[in-house]
């Protein structure tokens, strides 16, 4: 898988459809949840863009501290439902983490997990802060990975 960062300004309309195509597949669709995915901070976000073969197949997007919590943050990281059997979750995660180190300059990271995958963002070294909460109708968990 190749990733490569881009700001919102550098997307490509083609980049950006199939980002928001692969979001709305995931999340609205397999997951059955309705929200607004659309939501005015893509703006802010630096975009973790996966791709085989030159077909999105992994995403995320990562702030700043302070543009969506306190700390730098992930979020929206989604792989496609045919390519889950080959580890790009923590290709795309490890792109991201190192995206925030070399863009922002920390180490420290906050997520808004969906409670399910607690295990895999404890094998990237996050640790569960607070209570679980509901986030558009599914279960999520604040996480934290504290820079060293």
């Amino acid at each position: 898988m190749e990733v490569q960062v881009k700001s919102f300004d550098a997307l490509t309309v083609m980049e950006l459809y199939a980002i928001l195509r692969l979001r709305s597949a995931v999340f609205v669709v397999e997951q059955a949840c309705i929200y607004q995915d659309v939501d005015d901070k893509d703006q802010k976000a630096l975009h973790v863009i996966g791709s085989k073969d030159g077909t999105l197949v992994a995403y995320t997007r990562i702030f700043a501290a302070g543009d969506y919590f306190k700390e730098s943050s992930i979020g929206r990281v989604v792989v496609a439902d045919s390519e889950r059997q080959h580890g790009y979750g923590r290709d795309i995660m490890i792109a991201s983490i190192n995206a925030i180190d070399a863009h922002f300059k920390t180490k420290t990271i906050h997520v808004s997990a969906q409670t399910y995958l607690q295990k895999f963002y404890n094998s990237l070294g996050f640790e569960q802060v607070g209570a679980p909460y509901l986030e558009d109708g599914l279960p999520h968990m604040g996480m934290l990975k504290r820079g060293s």
